[in-house]
């Protein structure tokens, strides 16, 4: 690579659009205006960042209102559409918006949302086909107005090359240390991460969500049967116990639960028993052994085993990460 390449800077673009989420817009002009700080200190080949943010006009074109280095052109390396709290990015009052985004993914810009900005990559059509993640709240009308849109809210960052997607509010964070460590290298990134005090390690959006089932569905009966197992110890429940106490066959249970909650009866149980064994695991100071007997699991093996496969990490790991009695004596180890 020659001194001239070194020298050019890497141009990140950061749209604004009404409701855009500014404290992450200026969080990551920040965060790149610091690896930056990192590269000239850290490494002798690692270009610079050069960023700017592109607003959405009244008149619905697209403008560019600043740059933290003059001479930023359009030919941009990665475009970031930000999160948004309330007024979705969506519809006619979008502009020339989407279509601009679209130009730039011809151009070779790699295109990355955050949570909300979702919706505004699902109005360029470039999410087609694809699967992508969001914070969970935005998953179900996501997937019912952008019917070829795959979502998966498990994944804090889906990345594939020219299209990145990050999950909730504050991923912008890992989006932005993702993108340092592809523009910048591994190095400035872990700098950065360390200046700014934040964790550069892997994380899933699944160890932040909770079990939150659908209940809006219309189907009265399979409601009163979700009320029943809300307050009800679901230790030993069977589908046929349950079908009994709604007052169908199983397989009709069956079928109707799966329609109206999205998830079979087993399966929406050990959601249930996992989620109070999270609140235990954060309060408590049980051993996972008594937590697992507690959640309804007779087998401590049998609960490491759906614990992991739903959240995506150890009951060990787990209280690790988020006890809130971590001065206290320290439980057995899972």
């Amino acid at each position: 690579m020659t001194k001239a390449a070194l020298d050019a800077p890497v141009d990140i673009g950061i749209v604004i659009y009404p409701g855009a989420l500014m404290s992450a817009i200026y969080g990551l002009t920040d965060m790149f205006q610091v690896a930056g700080m990192q590269a000239a200190e850290h490494s002798e080949t690692a270009p610079q960042v050069r960023v700017s943010h592109w607003h959405l006009q009244e008149d619905g074109s697209v403008r560019k209102m600043f740059e933290s280095q003059p001479g930023t052109g359009e030919k941009l390396m990665a475009l970031i559409l930000p999160p948004t709290l309330n007024d979705l990015p969506v519809g006619r009052r979008m502009g020339s918006l989407p279509g601009w985004i679209r130009a730039r993914h011809a151009e070779g810009t790699t295109i990355c949302s955050v949570c909300g900005g979702a919706y505004l990559l699902a109005e360029t059509g470039l999410a087609s086909g694809r699967t992508i993640t969001t914070h969970w709240s935005h998953q179900e009308l996501i997937a019912s107005r952008y019917g070829d849109v795959g979502v998966n809210t498990d994944k804090l960052i889906i990345d594939e090359g020219d299209i990145m997607t990050a999950g909730g509010m504050m991923a912008w964070i890992n989006l932005g240390l993702k993108l340092v460590d592809r523009l910048m290298g591994s190095s400035v990134m872990l700098a950065t991460a360390r200046f700014m005090l934040v964790d550069p390690g892997a994380r899933e959006q699944s160890y932040y969500a909770t079990f939150s089932p659908k209940l809006d569905h219309g189907d009265t009966v399979i409601l009163k049967i979700q009320h029943w197992l809300h307050g009800t110890n679901v230790k030993g429940l069977t589908l046929l116990a349950m079908a009994e106490r709604a007052g169908l066959g199983e397989r009709t249970f069956l079928r109707r639960f799966q329609k109206a909650t999205g998830i079979n009866p087993t399966e929406y149980c050990q959601r249930l028993r996992i989620a109070k064994s999270r609140e235990l695991l954060e309060r408590s100071h049980m051993t996972i052994e008594q937590v697992a007997w507690q959640s309804g699991y007779e087998d401590p093996k049998t609960y490491r085993k759906v614990f992991r496969k739903i959240l995506g990490l150890t009951p060990a790991e787990y209280r690790i990460r988020f006890s809130l009695g971590r001065g206290q004596p320290a439980a057995l180890p899972a």
